[in-house]
């Protein structure tokens, strides 16, 4: 019995979160499973800082408790976001608690990370705290099975002040047995045992389409009976499963009247076959046929349900399977017995006999001696199992007290089952045979979960390099990782001294870790948790000095590549390894980098654990119980017997003894020899017909397969007959429009060569009446190619003509006096012009001074408003000034076009007297009198007018009012540069 203070609880306090986006419509709630067994808060609101304030508690005695920190069995929070309307569960992340942190003193609660955080931008995080309490509350309050939810029952007269919801199943550990009822009414004891006694047709239930695990696969039945959660042994061939019976027993507290009401409301025991996590196929047994009403059968024999029941795989509707004919259905034989307890031996060896027989004529083969297991409950260390309750010898099936004890030892020792496939619980118990149960259990047993892996973990640290320390240190590495199995520190030996500007590797800086976890663990662990090498400076004259600290992130080897390996029997494994340089940060002051690491580690999978138990035993094995004994020597007689014959002596007997020893020896061998190989060929034998078997499964299995196979075929058959009549008719139809379409092509064709024949034609034609008009042009050609050479011939002779002309008519007087006179006119023609420019600079003139004056009185009126006086003042005196310069202006401006009228009448009188010169010369030249003075006097005239043309430019400018690019100005340049020109030309 479990006394209260080896009682605890396992307290999670889940406080608040923090860094949770707002999602006003949802509300949030945190699921936490240990052992199989789930809790969960009350929802709350999504907002930022949600608070939940919410403790979560499993109960565990101390024993358990060793046993999962042993086995660092996490505790694994889920967070979830809820839509209250669709009732949607979307998953936010997880948090993984290690067990072994629970500590019984209070400690501070922590924030904890969400790991594979939904909302990647938040640092989302939630305020935890564990703990270890003592249970204060009974023992036998704080267990209860597993039992199913209350369906519609009748309950008899008798328990009429009873209601069916009260019927449930109580584990009493003092006691050893379950109760059903409530104790007032429950007065009986009852024996249920459940036997499953063997398959056949299993290979069924795996479809061509599912993959099993790589290693060989282990398959085994599992069933719930009444809460406890019972597998068979694991066995390896589908085909011809070869598994021993076993029996799985309860101790029953109860009535007949209740039982009949808890079998009515449980009515079926569902068994499942199961590989791994994943079940296979399931089939039920009905209970509801073992007390009848009214049936009193139970008082003199055991009642029994017993049978071959068909394995139907999982979600046969959702996959669409086919049927399986009955005699290649998978099925399963069961056997579920219920006896008052202190019936007489004789009718239940009879009653097992009976059923054994039974199940034998439906498997059609013997079975072994049948294993029996006594359950009594999944949290009961210390109960001791069911006594008997006969004084007469055990039969073959029932359990001596030894084996039964060893079987519950075995129960107690491993972790609670797990989930597995949809709400399936695969248990890990294995049961022991007889003959080595007193031995099993007085030894020490360590247990190991069958979904753990098998890893090697090793650390290789290489050398250190690249040193900022201004002095040189001896220094070594120390580091530890619990989660590997082992507590004490790793350190490097002997101390090496560093210096800057060198790398020194590391001495007996390797090491290996062999330890067995789950994957998901492993993985979680190395996320969570980086190991850290410390760097330590060794003294001889002072004390160790802690340097720095190397953080390495274990998580990188689970992203690296995996690299396959064979093990050493032949398995398959894999091998990942990372390699990088992490540097030493001061762990004193500030984070400076001291130096760096360069390290190697390697994780290496050796693939899945079976399920075993190590006995640790003290006392040490014996020897062999059959070993070879060679005859003893017989005593040598006394001197006194010794005969003289050779055949008498001592020697002649020895050898005639080894002799006959050896012949012995021979002959042993040789019938060792003769039973290996008979043994040999009896197994080669039974391994034939073992394949035989196999391969007539698989024929048949085919063989139903391809009569599924064939009715589909049938039915294709009949659907290609429908098509090929349908083709028939479209072929029909599709000879019937070729030919259609061949006279429609045909009568295209011919209109085509009609047009083709008659287009030629036209062509023909044309070309005819082409060549017509080329011959035609052609003499065309030639006529006027005669015309144009005696045109050509007549314009040479009016050319010669016209010269003869030309030149008789330029030697006459006339002619020169006219091309003279149009020179002067010419002449005058630009004098006017310039006249015209002349006046127009002086209108330009004009309203550039009326802009300046503009100007001016703008000036004016921006300097009136500051300085008024001095403004009136300034304006009177320019009043003066402007009347004074323009009486000067409009003076100068009278005398300038006196001027150049003065000057256009002297010109005009010039050119007079130039046309009378030119006529009086004309006719001196005539007479040849014209001498040179006349040329001389043209030049002088054009020097004044040149010197004018300049003086007047300058004067313009000197003004201040002009620039070079003003049209009076441009104009003069102009003229300027004609006079030269002139006068170029002259000289």
């Amino acid at each position: 019995m479990v006394s209260k203070s080896d009682q605890l609880l396992i307290v999670v306090s889940i406080l608040e979160g923090r860094h949770f986006p707002k999602r006003p419509k949802h509300l949030l709630v945190v699921e936490a499973k240990f052992d199989g067994e789930q809790l969960a808060t009350d929802p709350v609101e999504h907002t930022d800082q949600p608070e939940f304030a919410t403790e979560l508690a499993w109960e565990i005695d101390r024993k358990a408790l060793h046993q999962h920190r042993l086995q660092r069995t996490p505790i694994k929070l889920q967070c979830f976001a809820l839509d209250p309307v669709s009732s949607a569960k979307e998953t936010i992340g997880y948090i993984v608690l290690d067990l072994r942190t629970a500590q019984e003193t209070k400690q501070a609660p922590k924030w904890y990370q969400l790991l594979s955080n939904k909302y990647t931008k938040f640092k989302t995080e939630i305020q935890i705290g564990i703990a270890l309490e003592t249970d204060t509350k009974a023992p036998v309050d704080s267990f209860k099975a597993k039992g199913a939810p209350p369906r519609d029952g009748k309950v008899p007269a008798s328990l009429s002040g009873l209601d069916p919801k009260d019927i449930v199943v109580v584990l009493n550990e003092e006691g050893g047995y379950h109760q059903i009822g409530p104790a007032e009414y429950c007065s009986d004891f009852f024996i249920m045992s459940v036997t499953i006694a063997f398959a056949t047709q299993l290979e069924q239930l795996i479809p061509c389409t599912m993959k099993l695990p790589e290693r060989q696969p282990e398959f085994f039945f599992y069933y719930s009976l009444l809460g406890n959660d019972v597998t068979n042994e694991p066995f390896n061939d589908l085909i011809n499963p070869n598994f021993e019976p076993e029996r799985a027993s309860v101790r029953i507290r109860s009535s007949i009247e209740i039982l009949h009401v808890y079998l009515a409301l449980q009515s079926k025991l569902q068994i499942h076959l199961c590989c791994g996590d994943q079940s296979l196929g399931s089939t039920e047994v009905p209970l509801t046929g073992l007390l009848k009403k009214g049936s009193t059968e139970i008082n003199q024999r055991p009642v029994t349900v017993e049978g071959a029941f068909i394995l139907d795989p999982p979600n046969r509707a959702k996959q669409k399977l086919a049927p399986i004919p009955v005699e290649l259905a998978p099925t399963v034989g069961v056997s579920v017995a219920l006896q008052r307890e202190g019936i007489d031996a004789q009718s239940l060896i009879e009653l097992k006999t009976q059923n054994e027989h039974e199940l034998q004529h439906s498997k059609k083969q013997v079975l072994t001696p049948i294993k029996e297991k006594t359950l009594t409950g999944p949290k009961s260390p210390s109960v001791s199992p069911v006594p008997p309750q006969n004084p007469s010898p055990p039969t073959k099936d029932d359990a001596t007290g030894s084996e039964a004890e060893s079987l519950q030892y075995d129960k107690d020792t491993k972790p609670n089952p797990k989930a597995v496939g949809p709400s399936i619980p695969a248990s890990v118990a294995q049961p022991v045979p007889a003959s080595h149960a007193s031995e099993t259990a007085s030894g020490q047993k360590i247990a190991v979960p069958a979904t753990s892996h098998h890893f090697c973990f090793s650390i290789d640290l290489r050398s250190i390099h690249d040193l900022e320390v201004g002095f040189p240190i001896n220094c070594i590495l120390r580091y530890s990782y619990p989660f590997f199995g082992s507590a004490a520190p790793i350190m490097t030996n002997p101390p090496i001294e560093v210096r800057k500007n060198m790398e020194v590797f590391l001495p007996q800086s390797y090491c290996a870790f062999d330890f067995a976890t789950l994957p998901h663990q492993l993985q979680d662990t190395f996320l969570r948790i980086p190991l850290l090498v410390e760097l330590w400076h060794k003294d001889k004259m002072s004390k160790d000095l802690l340097l720095g600290i190397a953080r390495i992130q274990l998580s990188n080897v689970l992203s690296s590549e995996k690299t396959r390996f064979l093990g050493s029997s032949g398995e398959q494994c894999w091998r990942q390894t990372y390699s990088e340089s992490v540097p030493f940060i001061a762990a004193q002051g500030s984070n400076n980098r001291i130096m760096d690491l360069s390290y190697t580690v390697t994780l290496e999978d050796y693939g899945l654990v079976k399920m075993r138990e190590i006995l640790v035993s003290d006392s040490s094995q014996g020897l062999s119980a059959v070993q070879q004994k060679p005859p003893s020597v017989p005593p040598a007689p006394c001197p006194s017997e010794v005969q003289t014959e050779p055949r008498e002596t001592l020697e002649y007997k020895a050898a005639l003894e080894l002799e006959m020893w050896k012949e012995m020896q021979e002959d042993i061998f040789e019938n060792q020899l003769k039973q290996k190989e008979l043994a040999h060929m009896q197994a080669l034998a039974e391994e034939w017909k073992k394949r035989d078997r196999e391969r007539e499964s698989l024929v048949k299995k085919k063989v139903a397969e391809y009569t599924v196979l064939e009715g589909k075929l049938q039915k294709t058959l009949i659907d290609l007959e429908k098509r090929e009549q349908q083709l028939v008719l479209a072929e029909s139809e599709v000879q019937r429009e070729r030919k259609e379409l061949k006279l429609e092509r045909e009568r295209n064709l011919q209109e085509l060569q009609d047009s083709i024949r008659r287009a030629k034609e036209d062509c023909v034609h044309q070309v005819e009446l082409e060549r017509l008009k080329m011959r035609q042009l052609e003499e065309d050609k030639l006529r006027l190619q005669q015309q144009l050479n005696d045109a050509e011939n007549k314009y040479k002779i009016l050319e010669k003509e016209f010269l003869q002309f030309k030149d008789q008519q330029s030697n006459k007087p006339e002619i020169r006096l006219q091309s003279e006179i149009n020179l002067l006119t010419l002449e005058k023609v630009e004098l006017e012009r310039k006249l015209e420019s002349a006046t127009k600079s002086k209108l330009h003139y004009k309203q550039q001074w009326g802009r300046a004056l503009k100007e001016l009185a703008r000036l004016k009126q921006r300097e009136q408003e500051s300085q008024m006086a001095h403004l009136k003042k300034q304006q009177e005196e320019l009043e003066q000034m402007r009347l004074r310069y323009l009486a000067a202006e409009e003076k100068d401006t009278v005398k300038t076009e006196r001027q150049e009228l003065l000057d256009i009448r002297n010109e005009l009188n010039r050119l007079r007297q130039q046309e009378q010169k030119q006529y009086q010369d004309s006719r001196e030249i005539a007479s040849g009198k014209l001498d040179s003075p006349r040329g001389n006097a043209l030049e002088e005239g054009l020097d004044d007018y040149l010197t004018r043309l300049i003086e007047e430019r300058d004067t313009l400018m000197r003004t201040g009012v002009y620039n070079h690019e003003d049209r009076i100005i441009s104009e003069l340049d102009r003229q300027i540069r004609e006079v030269l020109a002139k006068n170029n030309a002259s000289n």
